[in-house]
């Protein structure tokens, strides 16, 4: 072992630090760990057990078991199992809760028990982040994501899925028993014939227990029912399908904190964009919020639902018609005169109001004109008699989106910096499984650690562990 550098013999006593505070710098991340959740009024934010109570054994104080949380998740450790182990042998982790050990059902029930008191803490440190001024700019970007359940696809049922099923346990009992017709046949009778009943017998089986679940999924509210995690939904991802949930993130540009978040079991974004604006606009704490989102937010009542809170939207509108593609002028060529009420054509001619009608709970008035019919360039607008145009009670709202996203195309390229960076390093930390637990409420107290844990990390990085520390102590 020469000219190597040599470690110590093992059977050589030494003498270790006389304090386990020795063993922790100044600036190791686990002092703010301690110092955070030390200043939080745990009984005010929803805490069970926050208050000892007179006689039965003792408990740990919920101060104890969120470090150990907080520590995990700053640190990609998620299982309570592992947790439960870390509290045995990570020196950090022993300073941070006094070298207690709580076995990891304590530690999962902690977690399980306390959904609401475990987002209100990161909500607390969110107005922390307030208070330090990191929010000045007021503009975030709101995007969502799909996140994987504790729920394989296999166990995951739409209408569609369930008679895709029944069809293929049909057509696999009449095989088997065609071969059974052939096995009894011969002389004399094989091994294979008593395997083949078996199988019959638990194909049929199986078909009593999805024709039991198919009256279940006529009741569902919304024709889909998941076994292992009842709140999971089938979801469509980059043209995959995966069993999980819709994270909403709300994320300031200036420094990517996530400002607002919320967990949803809804397969689209397009009734996420009001919710999401007005929590971060409440997290921040400001009268003048700007919001950009991709075109899936778009929705003309949660535009309008914005633009009456005072909060400025940029998303760009979602093509639906596939005129362009045939050849045909589009909507935007149809120039509205406000004065007039009316609109002009390409070929010119006026195409005036006729009546009003309501479609998915919107007013929408109705133009054309008579000209259409004797129109040089009619091939080139419509297939039809008429080309109509719809025009929404507020649609004066959904133009000044168009003509904001006009002047500022960069806050798209804004969004995608901004948005998508949150959860690309929340999915590595997490690790191909996602989510541990299930059920809405567990999901979202999950998720709320996940994010903490992301803005501990990145304000420690913006201002400093011992600045940080300073003034979680004010």
């Amino acid at each position: 072992m020469k000219r190597f550098i040599e470690g110590e013999d093992r059977s050589q006593s030494t003498l270790f630090p006389e304090r386990l505070d020795d063993y922790i710098a100044e600036e190791n991340p686990v002092r703010v760990i301690d110092v955070f959740i030390s200043e939080l009024d745990l009984s005010g934010l929803g805490f069970q057990r926050a208050e000892p109570s007179s006689t039965g054994r003792p408990a740990y104080h919920p101060a104890t078991l969120l470090k150990i949380y907080v520590y995990g998740y700053l640190n990609r450790i998620h299982s309570s199992r592992r947790l439960e182990h870390e509290t045995q042998r990570n020196v950090e982790m022993m300073w941070l809760i006094e070298r207690l050990t709580p076995d990891f059902k304590t530690i999962a029930d902690f977690r399980k028990d306390n959904s609401a008191a475990i987002k209100a803490v990161c909500r607390e440190f969110v107005m922390l982040c307030r208070r330090l001024n990191l929010f000045t700019e007021a503009v975030v970007a709101i995007d969502g994501s799909k996140f994987k359940a504790v729920n394989n696809c296999d166990k995951n049922f739409t209408r569609a899925k369930l008679q895709r099923r029944l069809d293929e346990v049909n057509a696999s009992i009449e095989r088997y028993l065609g071969q059974l017709d052939s096995a009894d046949r011969e002389e004399p009778a094989t091994a294979k014939v008593g395997r083949l009943h078996d199988k019959i017998a638990a194909l049929k089986e199986e078909m009593r227990t999805l024709k039991k679940l198919r009256i279940q999924l006529q009741k569902a509210p919304d024709q889909q029912i998941s076994l292992t995690d009842p709140d999971a939904r089938s979801m469509k991802t980059r043209g995959l399908g995966i069993v999980g949930y819709n994270v909403q993130t709300a994320v300031d540009t200036e420094h990517h904190l996530i400002v607002a978040h919320e967990v949803t079991n809804e397969g689209h974004d397009r009734r996420q964009l009001a919710p999401m604006a007005e929590r971060a606009r409440d997290a921040m704490n400001t009268t003048d919020l700007h919001v950009v989102a991709d075109r899936g937010y778009y929705q003309s009542n949660a535009i309008l639902a914005c633009d009456e809170a005072g909060i400025t939207t940029y998303l760009p509108r979602p093509l639906t018609s596939n005129n362009m593609a045939r050849g045909l002028f589009a909507r935007h060529d149809f120039k509205y005169l406000a004065k007039k009420d009316e609109y002009r054509c390409p070929a010119g001619e006026r195409m005036i109001y006729r009546f009003t009608r309501e479609e998915s709970g919107l007013f929408l008035r109705r133009y054309w004109s008579t000209a259409c019919t004797g129109c040089a360039i009619k091939s080139q607008c419509t297939t039809g008699k008429y080309r109509r145009i719809s025009r929404w009670e507020h649609e004066d709202v959904l133009e000044a989106v168009e003509r904001r996203m006009e002047r500022h195309p960069e806050m798209m390229r804004v969004r995608r910096q901004t948005a998508e960076h949150p959860f690309g390093t929340l999915k590595a930390w997490m690790g191909s499984t996602h989510f541990l637990t299930r059920t809405l409420p567990r999901v979202s107290a999950e998720m709320s650690l996940h994010v903490l844990a992301y803005n501990l990390k990145r304000v420690m990085r913006i201002i400093g562990i011992k600045p940080l520390m300073q003034a979680m102590q004010a």
